[in-house]
């Protein structure tokens, strides 16, 4: 009968196989990259088998890691719920999340204060992650905030965002080069975000014939709105920003709208999590109040 591994080299596992990069795992799990590369290794010694791949650029699952994860996720998820439930203190509750990068950054960091203020019993397990997945919720999340068009099998979707797309820049860029109607976007550079399905060219293609002398192909491109936030800031150019999203930048003057012109979207952000998760418990308050929140 093969030896039951330590604890600590399954979760190490486990992190690494859901962000499939050492480095993020290390980071979640307040260890040096080098401790978790170990612990794999004496892992897969102990197994007798690579759970992983190593690529030049991250890691993938060995067919044999895949058929062990999921034992592996629900068993960690199972002991870290009866240890909470156990030893966590009667008035202390735990909340695992799972966010959206940009909108964490964006929307939630300024308003969980007042949450926390509100709700003191109540502790956050956060992950942010650039684009959270499409598939189902992992054991060990309560809820997940997406962006999408809140269509997930088997998932309930509450919407959080009304979402039109607006041009914003630095105040600093309209200086010596303003814009004050749509033709003058041709004296900038537009700034692309790449994954989301509205851009430069839907939007451009939706206003007025004027618009149609601008070049929506050019310019650089960004994998994240946030980085393509950053680069407007510095003023390098004019990005599309969804309203939800760039509300404290405008608030701060650190960005600024100078067209009128706006096109409304249908995807949008959601909390997702499944059906029974929410009817009590500090589930149930969080997603009260984060509903209540994005309709006011």
């Amino acid at each position: 009968m093969k030896k039951l591994p330590p604890l600590n080299w399954l979760r190490s596992f486990e992190a690494s196989a859901r962000h499939l990069n050492f480095t993020h795992a290390a980071s979640e799990l307040s260890l040096t990259q080098a401790a978790i590369s170990k612990q794999i290794r004496n892992l897969e010694y102990s197994l007798g088998t690579d759970l992983f791949i190593r690529l030049p650029r991250g890691l993938q699952l060995s067919e044999d890691g895949a058929a062990y994860l999921p034992a592996v996720k629900e068993s960690i998820a199972k002991l870290t719920d009866v240890t909470n439930e156990l030893f966590g203190g009667d008035h202390v509750k735990l909340l695992n999340l799972r966010c959206s990068l940009v909108f964490f950054n964006c929307c939630l960091v300024q308003r969980l204060p007042e949450f926390r203020s509100a709700n003191p019993d109540i502790d956050f397990r956060l992950s942010s992650e650039v684009w959270v997945s499409d598939g189902d919720i992992d054991s060990n999340v309560d809820m997940e905030i997406r962006y999408g068009f809140g269509q997930w099998p088997n998932l309930v979707a509450d919407r959080l965002s009304n979402d039109r797309l607006i041009p914003v820049c630095s105040p600093d860029l309209l200086l010596n080069r303003p814009i004050e109607c749509l033709e003058d976007l041709v004296n900038h550079e537009l700034l692309h975000v790449l994954g989301y399905s509205d851009g430069w060219s839907n939007w451009l293609s939706a206003m007025p014939s004027g618009s149609k002398v601008i070049n929506a192909s050019q310019g650089m491109q960004f994998d994240t709105l946030l980085s393509a936030f950053s680069a407007a800031e510095n003023g390098m150019g004019v990005v599309l920003a969804r309203t939800s999203l760039v509300e404290h930048y405008i608030e701060q003057g650190r960005l600024v709208a100078p067209l009128e012109e706006s096109l409304a979207v249908e995807e949008a952000f959601y909390l997702v999590y499944r059906a029974g998760k929410c009817d009590a418990g500090a589930n149930k308050v969080f997603r009260n109040w984060l509903v209540s929140k994005a309709a006011s």
